[in-house]
């Protein structure tokens, strides 16, 4: 039998992490029925599991190359199965806080090595369209949970879901330590050498301009895309959907991410300038948020408005997607070295964990304070114009990368 090409083992890993994230929107009505979860528990819930990427990417993704790659990332498939299977037996929001945070270290973990591994399994031709693939391992596997989880809710409840997605993390981390090559050794240094090498290589990442822009588009990207998936469930509960429409809708939002992820890789394969991509990309989800949530339907049929509505979220999603492939693709490419890119990407992890921290509860709160969801698309909106904003700043700094390279190639 044919063996698994190890850099799609290495998405499959990152979805089975992906899950524990995609797991919560579909429970949330059941959460708030069985547990008492409030609205604004449960956009902390939603965004507690970024709590650790927020707080520790940095220092995470400075280690990983000492830690081995493949070891953090088993190491953090491990740590969300344990967490997931604890939260099956949590009797308080407050309990399923505090495991949703310790998720939240298993995800920053099985994550962040990922496309530094990538890079060490594919072929320089590869890359873009793998790390593409890459990038759409959160959608796919939000799309899993959110398609899945109302059906295992219905047989085995809430906690049975909790433990049928620990046992996949499970799995997942013994295919990944038994089929991935072995880490790569490093020389131990004596005295001072690691510390002075840590300190060098965050020292040339955050003096350099490219992984605070990469950094920061990540933020406003993820920030807007798990808030308006995330609340989907509930905001279709609240309308007086069922669940057996609501979660199909929400999943096929989701997965549809995954064809802009796909398709970057694929246009940047050939030849499309990235920050066309990403002006695109947030262009469309600028205009996607506000025709989901603005009352530009009042007058509209009711079902009509509906069916909008949920063209105007696949459309903010699927077009969304061309934004994270595209940045870790240049999370590679504007590493100030070939030492800096687990670096690199740990700087972007946080940011995109402190944007889905973010995200999810003030979209709760304005949500809160409006009575409703229509003035939803402010935030999403204000994010995507911050996002054209560095997509400008980095077409100018990819400008000069280009006439240098030219220059080179004359002189």
């Amino acid at each position: 039998m044919r063996r698994i090409d190890p850099a799609l083992l290495v998405v499959l890993g990152g979805i089975s992490a992906a899950l524990h994230v995609g797991k919560l929107p579909p429970a949330l009505p059941v959460l708030g029925d069985a547990l008492g979860v409030t609205l604004l528990q449960a956009g902390f819930l939603l965004s507690l599991v970024q709590l650790a990427g927020m707080t520790l990417g940095l220092p995470v993704g400075l280690a990983a190359d000492s830690l081995g790659l493949k070891r953090t990332m088993v190491g953090g498939l491990v740590i969300l199965s344990v967490a997931g299977l604890l939260g099956g037996w949590a009797r308080t929001p407050q309990t399923l806080m505090w495991l949703r945070a310790l998720e939240g270290m298993g995800f920053l973990l099985a994550a962040m090595p990922a496309p530094s591994l990538i890079r060490r399994l594919v072929t320089p031709a590869r890359m873009n369209a793998t790390l593409g693939l890459w990038g759409a391992y959160m959608p796919f596997g939000t799309a899993m949970a959110l398609l899945c989880g109302p059906l295992v809710m219905a047989a085995a409840g809430w906690q049975g879901w909790w433990w049928l997605i620990g046992a996949a993390s499970a799995f997942m981390a013994l295919w990944l330590w038994l089929a991935l090559p072995p880490d790569r050794q490093h020389a131990p240094q004596r005295g001072g050498g690691a510390t002075r090498g840590w300190f060098e290589r965050l020292r040339r990442t955050l003096c350099a301009p490219g992984p605070w822009l990469v950094a920061l588009s990540f933020a406003v990207y993820s920030s807007q895309w798990l808030a308006v998936i995330g609340f989907l469930p509930s905001m279709y509960a609240q309308a007086g959907l069922s669940a057996a429409i609501a979660g199909p809708a929400t999943a096929l939002a989701a997965a549809v991410n995954m064809g802009g992820n796909i398709a970057s890789g694929r246009l940047l394969q050939h030849g499309r300038p990235p920050e066309q991509l990403l002006y695109i990309g947030f262009s469309v989800m600028a205009l996607g948020g506000f025709l989901a949530f603005a009352p530009v339907w009042d007058r509209v049929d009711a079902q009509l408005a509906a069916a909008l509505r949920y063209g105007a979220v696949l459309m903010f999603s699927v077009v969304g997607g061309l934004i994270p492939g595209t940045l870790f693709s240049l999370s590679v490419r504007l590493a100030p070295g070939e030492h800096t890119i687990s670096t690199t990407v740990g700087w972007m992890q946080q940011w995109s964990a402190l944007g889905q921290f973010a995200g999810p509860p003030l979209v709760a709160w304005v949500a809160t304070r409006a009575g409703g969801w229509q003035w939803s698309w402010v935030v999403t909106g204000g994010c995507a114009v911050a996002g054209l904003g560095l997509a400008r700043i980095m077409s100018a700094l990819l400008g000069r990368d280009r006439q240098r390279g030219a220059d080179a190639v004359q002189s």
